[in-house]
């Protein structure tokens, strides 16, 4: 499994956070979320305890964008060893990417900081915070 990001660092204890992000089509764009003013990404996030991967994918993205979408295919996953500040711990992130089809939007609340971005794959590929997001962007469209 690819590891992006920052080297572990062996005098930090990690726990292992399981996430799901859906590259998310709409037309010929991609949907991403803002989150609170800073940090462009893919929809998603983490999965609760005893919660199914896709059924993660579908609620996080709802949450943070508004969006029902359409899981179509996996693309692949990979790993970080990251500082999360919302939760204070050090992480080992394993992050699984699908290809989802955006549906339509809705006028449902998103969770607090999020704003949901329809754009190009060219700017999003630029404006990823995350370069394994990046990475699935370009390999996904093909530049």
């Amino acid at each position: 499994m690819k590891r992006y990001g920052e080297s572990l660092k062996r005098n930090k204890k990690y726990f292992t956070r399981v996430g799901v992000y859906g590259l998310i089509t709409v037309g010929k764009n991609i949907l991403l979320t803002e989150q609170n003013g800073e940090e462009v990404q893919l929809p998603g996030g983490g999965m609760d305890k005893g919660e199914q991967i896709l059924h993660t994918l579908v609620r996080e993205s709802f949450e943070e964008t508004g969006w029902k979408i359409q899981p179509v295919k996996r693309l692949g996953v990979f790993q970080r060893y990251a500082f999360m500040e919302e939760y204070n711990l050090w992480a080992h992130k394993i992050a699984h990417i699908y290809h989802c089809r955006g549906i339509y939007p809705t006028n449902s609340n998103l969770e607090e900081g999020h704003i949901p971005i329809i754009t190009s794959p060219e700017q999003a590929a630029r404006i990823l915070e995350d370069d394994g997001n990046r990475d699935f962007v370009k390999k996904f469209f093909k530049f």
